[in-house]
């Protein structure tokens, strides 16, 4: 599917989540349309003195909730509609965690694997100084998205502090624990996305121990949960990356393999058998964790799903159509705005710390993290059992509904 498809299938689901709830289409025609698209040029000078210019994008959806937050990816694919339809996602997955924000996202058209460390942090900056002007600590905060990470958030902070002229922690989350970053936020969405597997394998009555995991993506988000999974008692039976994967019936060790992966780059050599990323989505299994880029599950490999659970740790691994097909098999999905909510919630526990000066330890996040997405998914399956719908109908319409209240609350002036 392309990234227009990708915006066309958020906007279907608002839609369909309009008439489930019953929104007055003035409302909805307000959430379909973001508040700022922002398009920049940002000209970085490279190591051989030669000058490119990338574009950038930063797209703010919704603020009546709170403030606008969301990632930044680099991404050579990265296109204006996929942002934008990002931040929509953005706007509900904090409305579904109740938490006081509402949905951002931005990007640069860019291939970081072929960038230096000092072009990424020139591009970064200038980028940083480009947007500026909308972005701060209670009008938008950033964090990090594919291909961005704690080092890029250190040099947006700085750049925007001496913009300012004085330190903003508060302006970024997912920063180095050093600069106020917060102990347990570049494991959360993993965590989280645990929580959310353990609450989907009671709905589903499966035992956990020894349930199989199959989990597509092993970067950030997939790696942390397969470690935090098999530490749960869980069997990691498969792994890949954009390159392939391996598979083991009997349990790939996540550790090892992860050392492996750091040393050589790549899977192939690993003591376990080679797969594709196809073969892997169609394994059979208890748990799969879509945790690449989006539009992995579609109309043309859902139907071969085998397995019980489908926790999405990626924003929107799963199309419409293959969702569709995916609840008529009766496989339970947990959506993306659910399951992968962890990042969003304690990137807000970071920046309450940030706003206090304080700081706090790793288990009095991981606790808050557990309690809060817990919560969440519970509100997620009651509204299901009100509604007679699957989760992500669900997840959808608690999120909007909680949205349009604000904005109907707020009123629109002048």
């Amino acid at each position: 599917m392309s990234q227009n498809g990708f915006l066309d299938s958020v906007m279907l689901q608002l839609e369909k989540t309009a008439k489930i709830i019953d929104l007055s289409d003035d409302t909805l025609e307000f959430l379909k349309h973001p508040r700022r698209a922002l398009t920049v040029s940002v000209p970085t000078r490279m190591d051989d003195g030669s000058l490119h210019t990338f574009t950038g994008y930063r797209v703010q959806h919704n603020d009546a909730r709170g403030p606008y937050k969301g990632g930044i990816r680099y991404h050579p694919n990265v296109t204006l509609d996929e942002v934008t339809a990002l931040a929509i996602l953005m706007t509900w997955k904090c409305a579904v965690a109740d938490i006081p924000y509402g949905g951002a996202k931005g990007g640069i058209i860019c291939n970081p694997n072929t960038l230096s460390v000092g072009e990424k942090e020139r591009m970064t900056r200038r980028y940083t100084t480009m947007i500026s002007p909308l972005i701060g600590p209670y009008e938008d905060i950033l964090a990090p998205d594919v291909s961005t990470d704690a080092q890029t958030m250190a040099w947006i902070m700085d750049t925007f502090s001496q913009i300012n002229g004085h330190q903003t922690p508060e302006v970024v989350t997912g920063k180095p624990i050093q600069i106020g970053g917060s102990e347990g936020r570049e494991e959360a969405t993993s965590r989280g996305l645990t929580f959310c597997v353990k609450e989907a394998m009671k709905l589903s009555q499966i035992p956990e121990k020894g349930a199989t995991v199959a989990i597509q993506g092993f970067v950030n988000v997939g790696s942390h949960a397969a470690q935090l999974l098999q530490e749960n008692g869980y069997r990691i039976i498969a792994i890949s990356d954009s390159a392939g994967g391996i598979y083991d019936a009997d349990g790939i060790d996540v550790v090892k393999a992860r050392t492996f992966k750091q040393k050589t780059r790549r899977f192939k050599g690993f003591p376990a058998k080679e797969i594709t990323n196809e073969d892997l989505l169609a394994l059979e299994c208890d748990v799969l964790v879509p945790a690449a880029l989006e539009n992995q599950l579609t109309r043309d490999n859902a139907n071969d799903v085998k397995a019980k659970i489908v926790a999405e740790g990626a924003n929107g691994p799963t199309t419409q159509d293959g969702d569709e097909l995916l609840n008529k098999n009766g496989v339970l999905v947990v959506p993306d705005i659910l399951a992968n909510s962890g990042g969003v919630i304690v990137s807000y526990l970071e920046w309450v710390q940030n706003l206090h000066r304080e700081h706090w330890r790793v288990e009095q996040v991981n606790t808050q993290l557990e309690q809060r997405i817990t919560t969440s998914f519970k509100d997620v399956v009651q509204e299901s059992k009100i509604l007679g719908t699957h989760l992500r109908s669900a997840a959808n319409a608690l999120a909007v509904k909680r949205v349009a209240d604000a904005v109907e609350l707020l009123g629109v002036w002048p």
